[in-house]
């Protein structure tokens, strides 16, 4: 190896380098240095975390390589833009614009800005936004919009028309926070690049640190493995050791929940590390321990896997077909299913039927919704060590610590009680990182070792390892009277799981609560089965498994107004749920805030309905759809939230919890509740400290998932703040300090647990009728998108989108806004552009169709609808989910709206779109997809249900298992 010594300019100091020429970027090179503000994401130039200014320009310092750099070039990082104690106005509005969530793409979003305003102080919005489309700047969390207000706003105070104070929150004197944009306490170390996330963490490692590769064989997505051959792997050099199943001292099998009464699972059916079969693309056989990552890639790459190749399904409709064989031998394909019946259904699911057939109007159609992946820009990456006190440590992402510990189970042979979790900072997830896969390889190669290890994937090996949404066919029918008043509906929604079933039993619950939310339905006949299949497994991703019910119920809806010759708009308020109606569970929809939010968006809807058929051409076609949609919040009657709340010696607050921070604000959440509930002490923000995400000294606040977290936590806290505040007060009212407290022998530390069963009425949905109230509160969405669709190429853009939606009392308005911008650009993308079938193709963030800021719209307005949640924490729901839940249906009924092209298959690339503009042109009809066959027919399911029910055992199933996670899963 021949290395280089060369001198740079970095951040206006005269810095001495050492590099491989041949192999450095220069990313690589200033990381080294310890200017890890520089971010890696794709290390593919698609995703711009890695921007650096480059001897006047903005470049992507992963494809720079070093050779091609110039001697005493000048190089400015993050490092060299501001200071926590120096800020540059782009920092400080990026924390008060709200356009710091996760932070991982932060660094790179204000160099580039940095860059444009070198050139242009003065830029107008689609100017900076021309500018991140060209720089290849991604945001995954926030949707843009709030990026591009930072900027202006910064701006101002470079131009000398505004002061740092102008675009800085200022506090209320009355210290009412509540509802207000309170900065995150994160927000600062992310806008200054000194936030640690995981491959920093591994920078900074003590020198002894291990590196682990991955060895995906990726020959096949199904087959029988015949031989691993490590045996060269384990002669290259810096080779500590080659890890297969054989070396694994636990299980090798992952732990499993299987709690949905109509399961055929059998058996946990996910192995750590693969052992007799590939079930899947990205199936992981063995580990390449080494002294660097480079000695440990090189190794994986000689590891040899022979194999045979089996049968591979590769779609729900290939996996059910019958002659089809069992991927897992204990369970057919289909692993659960969930029945709905409600009205005449529930006597007999054919009489569904006959009051369809006897409704003067009904429209039927087939959908499918894609395998949608998350394309976080941070990637996976792992640390695991034992710590001083024998623990097996994991520094990680994770959605849930202590659910994580429960996924690993036994599996790698440490107790569970010898585990401990702490998260990194964070590069978001959107539940990815639900799943504590990746763990466990970490773990097994730390045991197999007894060093500490750090496993960092590429971004490739990520894609996919990582589960993904669901994808899903479905067939539906509903009807109406003369009057446009629904009065029946039928579907049969097929999801497909990917090769494990983790998951399964609870995402089919989805669908079957979520189809035509939130309408007056009287009478319904609907069935979700799930099934394996030999693609990527299905896993959380927000909005969990609603946005396949939207994908043909709100579709369904405006085919039926159309039919009957009624606006989409006065359809749907002639059918949404007036207080008294029960939806498709029989269960009250707790709230109604319905004709509110549609008495806002009314305005809106008429402007862009008039304003498209202005500006509608022959070649430039222009749209207005809109969609119902919502989430439920917590996961329902086993969910629990503890919290720590301790008075310290300096009378500070230290409150200790698992709000895992994703992006989505549990930093800021925490803070929020805390200070609410301890507000008769009148502290503020300075008087409390966050301690977070560490098992070893926080308690089981549940998962960061099910839009559970303000609710869950909030209630807990106020529990614990109830607690701490009555041993604190004195007989006169006033409160004692911790001095005091002492000298008195009074305990400074209280816990706060909320349990979901604190809700009456709280049950699992039947299994043989899916009557059932779940989860305790919902959270509710209108959406409204306005595209324009070239005729020449097929091209959707979406021009502007406007969102009404009910989560309770607001907590932080940045918070909860940030995730309303960031769920629709996804939802815009899965709409679009975003997919992950072709495993070959789909290997990064770009090929994967994630939006850039061009692909999403500037013009997004945020409408809420405060309804207060009675047993909510001050009032509160949930938040974030419900955005993710049916954007993408607005979307596509606005290409209806637009050129008459309906897609019932997304996503919605040009060339779908175009193919149907070709066939219109032509005077032909655009045929929808015949009905899938989804395993039986759907009323001889419901019938065979009917005859083989099983006992619903609602709370008593889950008080059987107990509270040890021993019990809970395999």
């Amino acid at each position: 190896m021949k290395l280089r010594k060369m001198w740079l300019n970095i951040n206006g100091a005269k810095r001495m380098v050492v590099c491989n020429p041949e192999k450095d970027s220069l990313a690589d090179v200033l990381r080294r240095m310890g200017l890890t503000g520089t971010k890696v994401g794709c290390n593919t130039g698609v995703c711009g975390s890695c921007s650096v200014i480059l001897n006047g320009k903005v470049i992507r310092s992963c494809v720079k390589k070093i050779k091609t750099v110039e001697e005493y070039s000048k190089i400015i990082t993050i490092e060299g833009i501001g200071t926590p104690n120096s800020l540059h106005p782009l920092q400080v509005a990026w924390m008060n614009c709200g356009a710091v969530q996760c932070g991982f793409c932060t660094p790179g979003f204000i160099v580039s800005a940095y860059g444009l305003l070198m050139e242009n102080d003065n830029p107008t919005r689609e100017e900076v936004r021309d500018w991140f489309q060209k720089h290849r700047n991604v945001c995954r969390c926030t949707g843009y919009k709030q990026l591009v207000d930072a900027v202006m706003a910064a701006a101002k105070v470079l131009r000398g028309e505004a002061k740092i104070e102008d675009i800085t929150f200022q506090l209320p004197e009355d210290n009412e926070c509540y509802g207000k944009p309170l900065v995150r306490p994160s927000a600062l170390s992310k806008v200054t690049g000194l936030a640690d996330y995981g491959d920093d963490v591994e920078l900074k490692m003590p020198a002894e640190i291990l590196h682990v590769a991955v060895v995906q064989p990726r020959v096949a997505h199904h087959a029988k493995i015949l031989n691993i051959d490590s045996s060269e792997a384990e002669a290259m050099p810096g080779v500590v050791k080659i890890v297969t199943h054989k070396d694994i001292e636990g299980t090798n099998v992952m732990a499993e929940a299987n709690l949905h009464e109509r399961s055929t699972i059998t058996l946990p059916s996910r192995k750590v590390l693969a052992d007799d079969r590939i079930f899947r693309y990205g199936d992981v056989v063995a580990l390449a321990i080494a002294d660097t990552k480079d000695h440990a890639r090189a190794a994986a790459a000689k590891v040899k896997v022979e194999i045979e190749q089996l049968p591979e399904y590769l779609s729900y409709l290939e996996a059910v077909m019958p002659d089809a064989m069992r991927i897992h031998e204990d369970t057919p394909n289909i692993v659960a299913m969930q029945p709905v019946l409600k009205g005449a259904g529930l006597e007999d699911a054919s009489r569904v039927v006959e009051v369809m057939d006897n409704s003067p109007y009904s429209v039927e159609g087939s959908f499918y919704s894609s395998r949608e992946p998350h394309l976080s820009i941070e990637g996976d990456i792992v640390q695991a060590y034992f710590d001083e006190d024998g623990f097996l440590t994991f520094q990680c992402k994770s959605q849930g610590l202590y659910t994580s510990i429960s996924r690993i189970g036994n599996s790698i042979g440490v107790p569970m009680d010898k585990m401990r979790i702490v998260q990194n900072f964070t590069g978001a997830s959107f539940g990815w990182s639900t799943n504590a896969g990746d763990l466990c390889l970490a773990g097994a190669a730390a045991v197999a070792v007894k060093r500490p290890i750090s496993l960092s994937m590429s971004y490739e090996e990520h894609q996919h390892f990582s589960g993904k949404r669901c994808p899903c066919h479905s067939n539906g029918r509903v009807a109406c009277d003369e009057k446009g008043k629904i009065t029946a509906v039928e579907f049969d929604f097929g999801m497909d799981h990917g090769a494990y079933s983790w998951g399964a039993d609870h995402v089919i619950e989805k669908p079957s609560r979520f189809a035509f939310f939130p309408y007056r339905v009287p009478h319904v006949a609907g069935l979700t089965r799930i099934a394996n299949t030999n693609h990527n497994y299905g896993t959380a991703y927000r909005s969990y498994g609603s946005p396949q019910a939207y994908t043909l119920s709100e579709a369904l809806m405006d085919m039926l107004a159309e039919k009957i010759g009624m606006d989409p708009f006065e359809f749907r308020w002639a059918n949404i749920a007036r207080p008294g109606d029960t939806n498709i569970n029989s269960c009250s929809f707790k709230e109604y805030p319905m004709e509110e939010m549609m008495e806002k968006m009314r305005p809106y809807y008429e402007k862009a309905v008039t304003e498209a058929k202005e500006a509608d051409t022959p070649e430039k076609r222009r749209g207005v759809g809109i969609a119902w949609g919502g989430f439920n919040v917590t996961e329902g009657g086993t969910d629990q939230c503890t919290i720590i709340l301790e008075l310290a010696s300096d009378n500070t607050i230290i409150k200790y919890d698992t709000w895992q921070e994703m992006g989505q604000g549990g930093d800021i959440g925490s803070l929020m509740v805390t200070l609410e509930a301890l507000k008769p002490l009148g502290i503020t923000r300075d008087n409390i400290r966050l301690e977070q995400n560490d098992t070893k000294i926080c308690p089981d606040g549940g998962m960061s998932a099910a839009s559970r977290s303000h609710y869950m936590n909030g209630n807990a806290t106020k529990i614990a703040a109830e607690r701490l505040m009555n041993a604190m007060r004195k007989a006169d009212g006033t409160y004692r300090t911790y001095a005091e407290m002492v000298a008195e022998g009074i305990e400074t530390r209280y816990e706060g647990k909320y349990e979901c069963t604190a809700t009456p009425g709280i049950t699992r949905l039947d299994p043989n009728t899916g009557i059932g109230d779940p989860t305790p509160a919902y959270t509710y969405v209108l959406n409204l998108a306005e595209v324009e669709v070239d005729t020449a190429t097929g091209k959707t853009t979406v021009i502007g989108f406007t969102c009404v939606y009910d989560v309770g009392k607001i907590g932080n308005i940045q918070a909860v806004n940030g995730q309303a911008y960031g769920g629709i650009s996804h939802s815009i993308g899965f709409a679009l552009s975003e997919d992950y079938s072709d495993v070959k193709k789909h290997k990064n963030i770009a090929a994967s169709g994630v939006p850039y800021i061009k692909d999403i719209p500037d013009k997004i307005n945020l409408i809420p609808c405060e309804t207060i949640r009675p047993d909510g924490p001050f009032g509160s729901s949930g938040a974030s989910e419900a955005f993710q839940s049916s954007g993408h249906v607005a979307v596509l009924n606005a290409i209806y709206n637009a050129c008459g092209v309906r897609i019932y298959e997304i996503p919605a690339k040009p060339e779908k779109v175009k193919a149907g503009l070709d066939i219109l042109a032509k005077g032909g009809k655009i045929e929808p997809p015949k009905k899938y066959f989804l395993g039986s027919d759907l009323y001889e399911e419901l019938e065979n249900i009917k005859a083989n029910p099983v006992a619903f055992r609602g709370h008593e199933m889950f008080e059987a298992l107990g509270d040890s996670p021993d019990q809970k899963f395999f």
